[in-house]
């Protein structure tokens, strides 16, 4: 009996060991130790500047928490965020860094504005045609860039960067033109047509108190159920990922590098423009003349990081962002910086960029512990 006690003890051991091992190597933990450490350098920001971190903390997620509307308004702010982020993870998983997302995000909006307003066409087609639009705009512009990587070797960091730019002035230009441009003046264009928008029924939106509610949401998470299977379930997803592990494997193996970054980075700007027409037709309805980057492209990139840029993440992540957003726009009713949530989301940047040094010292530790 005492021998097969003994032999019980030391299964629960393993059990426990291997359990252990496994958390260490999962992302998510190191995520969510960021996450922490992000709203502690936030509450220390906060006390340093003569504000209390408790009640600040607590009107953020009383923003979010505490009414159906406002979790509404959290999922709004959040859908653009997923589509930004799931395009920044699936050109990452290339190995290419698309800080080209906000560029890709504004051509989309565009393309979508331009239909929105232009086109008199039934409302389910005339939300299809914006679509299309805004997928063709947002794939020409990352394409370009792609070709410029492969064809004369020129940097994709640096093309994006420029072609951010390039569509930030374009956009501001197209908004300017008589036939786009709001009559009766203001620095903003004309509204899309009712037959151009995504929003909820009007039923809906009375019973959930919200009128900006929207479809957008549902097609988000089609979009990363859909680049999860690709990337998992599909050669395209496995090519993409050869390329982006080892490129000179990948061609030495058969795969066809060149071919494989079109395809992807077409796609991935297809993905930022859509979130862009998303926003356009389930929200703000119209675009303003750009003073600033809107930050839509970059904001992807933290979605990304905090995701791990594993599609059905960035779902989580994108949600978190959003309700941050929205919850950290509200600090200002308590004369609170509403800056804060820009230093909690940089921190928990930084702290996921350097979770290999985390994990190294928490598995070393682990590893001293099970010698001695």
């Amino acid at each position: 009996m005492k021998q097969k006690n003994n032999q019980n003890k030391k299964t629960n051991r393993n059990i426990v060991k291997n359990v252990t091992q496994g958390l260490l190597h999962q992302n998510a933990l190191y995520t969510v130790i960021a996450i922490f450490f992000g709203f502690l350098v936030g509450g220390i920001f906060l006390w340093s500047a003569g504000f209390s971190p408790l009640e600040a903390y607590a009107k953020l997620f009383n923003s979010v928490f505490s009414r159906p509307k406002y979790l509404i308004w959290s999922v709004i702010y959040a859908t653009p965020l997923m589509f930004t982020g799931l395009s920044v993870a699936f050109s990452y998983k290339m190995g290419v860094f698309n800080i080209g997302a906000e560029g890709q995000y504004v051509v989309g909006s565009l393309a979508a504005l331009c239909v929105g307003i232009l086109l008199d066409a039934p409302p389910i087609l005339h939300v299809l045609l914006c679509m299309l639009a805004a997928i063709a705009a947002g794939m020409v512009w990352s394409l370009l860039v792609a070709i410029l990587r492969v064809r004369f070797g020129i940097n994709e960091v640096l093309s994006f960067i420029m072609f951010n730019w390039i569509a930030f002035y374009l956009s501001n230009y197209v908004i300017n033109t008589e036939v786009i441009h709001k009559v009766g003046g203001g620095e903003a264009s004309k509204d899309i047509r009712q037959s151009a928008r995504i929003l909820l029924p009007q039923s809906v939106l009375n019973i959930l108190k919200n009128d900006k509610a929207n479809y957008g949401i549902f097609l988000a998470i089609i979009a990363a159920i859909a680049i999860w299977f690709i990337l998992t379930k599909t050669t395209l997803g496995y090519r993409v990922q050869a390329v982006g592990l080892n490129p000179h494997a990948a061609k030495y193996g058969g795969i066809n590098s060149n071919k494989t970054m079109y395809i992807a980075m077409s796609l991935s700007g297809a993905l930022a423009a859509l979130g862009g027409a998303i926003q356009l037709m389930g929200n703000s309805m119209r675009i303003s003349q750009f003073a600033g980057q809107e930050g839509f492209g970059f904001q992807g990139i933290t979605v990304a990081l905090i995701a791990s840029s594993h599609p059905i993440g960035c779902i989580f992540a994108g949600l978190f962002y959003g309700a941050m957003k929205y919850g950290g726009s509200k600090l200002n009713l308590i004369d609170a910086p509403t800056e804060v949530v820009d230093i909690i989301m940089g921190t928990i940047v930084l702290f996921i960029a350097i979770s290999h040094v985390f994990r190294y010292i928490i598995t070393r530790r682990q590893k001293k512990k099970e010698d001695n």
